[in-house]
């Protein structure tokens, strides 16, 4: 069995080796607090002195950072892992960072004959523990084959991306949405509150209706946007406008700032000049493409395996 090796032993880190060591695998770890490594050391660990030491004594280096800064110096800095990885050996990045030095990092481990792959986690410190989390994985296929079981002990949902930085891109793009819906959520709780309602009848409302089965939401994208396709409408665009305008018009008479449902107005109200009123309300999808730049589109799609792939809950 392939020994492993695990640098970061914090809230997500701790977790996720402890289910890598339940799991079977002889490890090597490393932390800057060496009480971290304490429980892995009573399950038969082994404590390294640098990174670069974990990475010469494994087949396989994990690290689980807060940020690039930390990355970028424990991957290639002095004592780094790229010191003391071996020719085949395969470094996995968890963190949560920026694909751009993921993809800089890469070509200097591919040049010692070694492996990167990028791989950060949604699912927050009990994830971590219970091995209830999202791995997106960006990197060669071939060694994510390889690397998959490793990463199944620790996460429920372990998905491949694409090259590497894909799972750093997917990671960022996931977290995006998730705020920018919570944003959405906080308004619209707000808003009902102060205009009378109750939270707890105004929740399950809420959980009741079609936005409470947010399948339904990820399948309409799935079947609109990715197909290109907007005609016919499940939800025209015209009704859509109607009714975020009837809710930011109950703002303004209640005084709740809504700042997300305001530009969500006015995005709409830009789908309406172009007469897009009768098309479905995804339609506004293409303002985004055309000011980006870019088309969403997928081939082949299954509408409900679609739309599983967008969450809502962002977690570190």
């Amino acid at each position: 069995m392939e020994t492993v090796g695990f640098i970061g032993l914090g809230n997500m880190g701790g977790g996720m080796s402890a289910n890598i060591q339940r799991a079977g695998y002889p490890m090597v770890v490393y932390d800057l607090r060496e009480e971290a490594a304490k429980p892995l050391l009573e399950g038969g660990a082994r404590l390294a002195n640098s990174p670069a030491e974990v990475a010469s004594l494994c087949d396989i280096t994990l690290t689980s950072l807060p940020g690039p800064k930390e990355v970028e110096s424990v991957s290639t800095g002095p004592e780094g892992v790229l010191e003391g990885m071996k020719p085949g050996g395969i470094y996995i990045d968890l963190s949560t960072s920026r694909p751009t030095l993921i993809r800089e990092i890469e070509p200097k481990f591919r040049q010692k004959g070694c492996h990167v792959l990028d791989a950060p986690v949604s699912g927050g410190k009990s994830g971590a523990a219970s091995g209830n989390l999202a791995v997106m994985v960006g990197g060669e296929r071939e060694i994510f084959d390889r690397v998959k079981p490793i990463l199944d002990s620790f996460g429920d949902k372990v998905f491949y991306a694409g090259s590497i930085g894909a799972g750093s891109v997917a990671k960022l793009v996931h977290n995006m949405i998730g705020h920018g819906v919570r944003q959405a959520i906080a308004e619209g709780l707000t808003l009902g509150v102060k205009a009378g309602v109750e939270a707890e009848a105004l929740w399950e409302c809420i959980r009741r209706g079609s936005l409470g089965r947010m399948s339904g939401l990820h399948e309409g994208i799935a079947r609109t946007v990715f197909t290109g396709e907007f005609d016919p409408p499940n939800f025209a665009l015209e009704l859509s406008r109607k009714d975020i305008g009837l809710a930011t018009d109950l703002g303004r008479e209640f005084n709740v700032p809504m700042p997300v449902a305001n530009l969500v107005e006015q995005i709409a109200i830009q789908g309406m000049n172009r007469g897009w009123g009768g098309r479905d309300s995804s339609v506004t999808f293409l303002l985004q493409e055309e000011q980006a730049g870019v088309e969403v589109r997928a081939t082949g799609v299954d509408p409900v395996k679609a739309g599983r792939f967008i969450t809502t809950h962002p977690e570190v």
